[in-house]
């Protein structure tokens, strides 16, 4: 367990409170942005598909709330908290977030293809909360409609455009992770998120199911192995998480989660512990997305 850090863990709180007392349902997170709480049901032989019915706590993004008294109780439960997530597509702004990843190499720049992306298909993205993120990136926060379920995904709409519907989470504003502090951009604190264009909405919007067979791991898949074989001390466990959820989100995370596992293993992660954590992903991954870094 992780030395709790005092004076982040009371920041994170505030934060957390804030962004409750505007409507917004948060989670406290560990300085590598994932949940702060364990799962309750990590021992269990089986993966666990509880969502939080059994009343405890470490369920991820389903235990976000906006009640001050259950914000309290979650930040007490994991002192080492330095930071907040806020759940997305939760009333009352049924939180879209556009995640515009910085690619140090260049092979990609996600603000320009945001901007060809309303170009081509004629619509501007408006005034509205945006956060900047310790490696250069920016979150921009969208709100959507009542009963329209946008699915998370990771470079779907285009290289370094990640989104953040429902099931998924961003980090909140003020939050310290390992690699910096999330900062809003200024001016932009006191907006409300802005009505998602209805040309971008339909982007987002869930495609129709197309039946597909993964015998072996696709490109992706190889990806995202390779992946998790690049994690040094003190990274496996994250990596392998993100790399889960992002095989899990885009439906082929059964078929990859041996290949994960044994991955993780060559870089010195216990298998128990290997996969407990695909399990996580598993339980904690909308099971109706396509595919919070």
């Amino acid at each position: 367990m992780a030395i709790p850090d005092r004076r982040a863990s009371t920041l994170a709180l505030a934060h957390a409170l804030s962004a409750a007392e505007h409507g917004l349902p948060v989670i406290p997170l560990s300085a590598t942005k994932l949940p702060a709480l364990r799962s309750p049901h990590r021992d269990e032989d089986r993966p666990s598909s509880c969502r939080g019915a059994c009343g405890l706590p470490g369920h991820g993004v389903h235990d976000a709330t906006t009640d001050p008294a259950a914000v309290r109780t979650l930040f007490a439960a994991a002192p080492w908290a330095t930071g907040y997530g806020i759940a997305c597509g939760r009333a009352p702004h049924h939180l879209i977030g556009i995640d515009l990843d910085i690619d140090a190499t260049g092979r990609y720049d996600s603000v320009t293809a945001l901007q060809q992306l309303a170009l081509h298909h004629l619509f501007t993205i408006p005034p509205t909360v945006t956060v900047l993120t310790p490696s250069g990136g920016r979150h921009i926060w969208l709100s959507g409609p009542p009963g329209v379920a946008v699915p998370n995904s990771a470079g779907r709409l285009a290289p370094g455009i990640d989104i953040r519907g429902t099931g998924g989470y961003l980090v909140g504003p003020g939050s310290a992770t390992t690699h910096g502090t999330y900062r809003l951009v200024p001016g932009t604190g006191t907006l409300p998120p802005a009505p998602c264009p209805r040309a971008l909405l339909q982007l987002l919007r869930p495609r129709a199911p197309t039946r597909r067979h993964h015998s072996h791991p696709d490109d992706r898949g190889r990806g995202l192995i390779r992946f998790v074989l690049a994690a040094t001390e003190g990274q496996r466990n994250t990596r392998l998480f993100w790399a889960a959820c992002r095989a899990y989100e885009h439906g082929f995370g059964d078929n990859l989660a041996n290949a994960l596992t044994e991955a993780a293993i060559r870089t010195g992660l216990p298998e128990h512990e290997a996969r407990a954590t695909i399990a996580s992903a598993a339980r904690l991954t909308s099971p109706h997305c396509e595919p919070p870094r």
